[in-house]
């Protein structure tokens, strides 16, 4: 018998750590929080106004505030490239940039981002307990019918129905936009501002180069 094991259609995310990211951070959650003393309402998108959560506009990518993490999401895609090896005459671009603050009690729904290729978050500000993000498995029929699997054992990665990340500061991810995601409840007990999430969030396509 001759057995192997072929996978095919994966669904990828990517993790960048940046390193020593804490000035980064510290300039971009002073310029959040100014952002949103000048517009208390934002807009509403997958988070929950009535449970706190504010969303940004979103073309924080057009403003020279914020030029440091777009050029380190410049760095990021360009290496995806690389890595998935796109066309050499196109490269990716941030099409839409915005940022949330999630509170204690706010979180986000599950959603896709429509029109675009990729997506992602970066953190800036993630205390203890303040939200996953979850990515659920886009293929619904496999979330129909599911096999028992072995009791008190690890269950091998390409069998997983969902996957969650813990936020942290410095971190980015990007994922396919078609793909399910949603944030957990913000659970941190930390006192005052020091307990929201804060994050950035960004929508990709890939352009040709001029």
């Amino acid at each position: 018998m001759v057995f192997s094991k072929k996978s095919y259609f994966p669904t990828l995310v990517f993790q960048i750590d940046l390193t020593d990211p804490q000035e980064l951070n510290a300039n971009l959650l002073d310029m959040i929080y100014r952002e949103r003393a000048r517009d208390l309402k934002g807009i509403t998108r997958s988070n929950i106004p009535e449970l706190g959560g504010w969303h940004s506009h979103n073309d924080l990518h057009k403003s020279s505030d914020y030029a440091p993490l777009v050029a380190q999401i410049g760095m990021a895609t360009d290496k995806m490239s690389e890595e998935l090896g796109y066309s050499r005459d196109h490269t990716i671009k941030i099409g839409t940039m915005w940022s949330i603050i999630n509170p204690p009690g706010g979180s986000n729904r599950a959603h896709v981002h429509p029109g675009c290729l990729w997506s992602g978050v970066y953190y800036i500000q993630a205390p203890e307990k303040c939200g996953n993000i979850e990515f659920v498995e886009p293929r619904t029929a496999n979330l129909m019918n599911q096999p028992k699997y072995a009791a008190n054992a690890k269950r091998l990665k390409d069998c997983w129905t969902k996957i969650r990340f813990t936020p942290e500061p410095g971190r980015m991810l990007i994922f396919p936009s078609w793909l399910y995601h949603a944030v957990d409840t913000n659970m941190s007990t930390e006192p005052g501002d020091k307990a929201n999430r804060v994050i950035i969030s960004f929508n990709l396509n890939q352009v040709k180069k001029g």
